[in-house]
């Protein structure tokens, strides 16, 4: 029964608009991710990603300087 309603509801999703599309994939993704222990990150979060690697980040010398110069050692 199950089964059957399954394929009922993703027959009628190629009628949605696409962002209810999306936000249904992002919840199959949730649950798989739950399932499987491994989340599959959309391009949109890939590209997060990549942008924030992009961002400098202090050195951890930079970091202690910064510190000590707080006061905090």
């Amino acid at each position: 029964m199950i089964r059957e309603q399954i394929a009922a509801v993703l027959e009628g999703v190629r009628s949605w608009p696409e962002e209810d599309q999306e936000e249904l994939a992002e919840v199959a993704r949730e649950i798989e991710a739950r399932r499987s222990g491994t989340y599959v990150l959309t391009d949109e979060e890939q590209a997060a990603v990549a942008d924030a690697l992009q961002t400098p980040v202090l050195s951890e010398k930079d970091v202690v300087s910064l510190w000590k110069s707080c006061g905090i050692e």
